[in-house]
């Protein structure tokens, strides 16, 4: 007699699976949304005077 019954191991397999599923599937679409825009063009910070004295 085991701990628990074979069902609540087959329960978490699928669970994993589908929330594996869920996770990667949210992960491409973001990706593919921040692809899909223009870069901007780099622009450097204004140079500042120097404040130690």
């Amino acid at each position: 007699m085991g701990l628990f019954k074979p069902d609540l191991y087959r329960s978490f397999g699928i669970g994993f699976v589908l929330g594996a599923l869920a996770l990667t599937g949210a992960m491409v679409a973001q990706g593919r949304a921040q692809i899909s825009g223009p870069i901007p063009a780099a622009q450097a910070a204004p140079a500042l005077p120097d404040q130690t004295r």
